[in-house]
């Protein structure tokens, strides 16, 4: 499976932003995928993600703004993210696994090249 982010870009806080993540491959081996992020001198962390149930999965700093969503027919899942903040800023890992769901997403095995995301004030 190979993965391709895309959709990063500058804004202000307040605006929106929707992130692309195109599965290729092997895309029928997939069972969890989703979002990460790293902002600079900070560890990667989970942003979000789809659980063993089917529903989503969000880190409390954007519950609410953000919405993961997925359209199987083209192997994408989107980020949309509205009313973003200066802490947002971070580069956005699209990241996919044959095992594991979003409670496991620390250990996901395939990752795509990441996509900047900046928001300033």
């Amino acid at each position: 499976v190979q993965l391709q982010a895309s959709g990063g870009g500058s804004v202000l806080a307040g605006s929106s932003l929707r992130l692309s993540c195109v599965a290729s491959g092997s895309t029928f081996s997939i069972t969890g995928i989703g979002w990460n992020r790293q902002a600079p001198g900070k560890q990667l962390e989970f942003v979000a993600g789809f659980n063993s149930g089917g529903s989503t999965d969000y880190a409390d700093a954007v519950e609410g703004r953000f919405t993961i969503s997925r359209d199987k027919s083209k192997n994408t899942v989107y980020l949309q993210m509205n009313n973003l903040k200066p802490e947002d800023t971070a580069v956005y890992y699209c990241a996919a696994d044959p095992e594991y769901y979003s409670d496991l997403m620390s250990l996901y095995r395939t990752w795509g090249q990441g996509t900047q995301v900046t928001v300033s004030s």
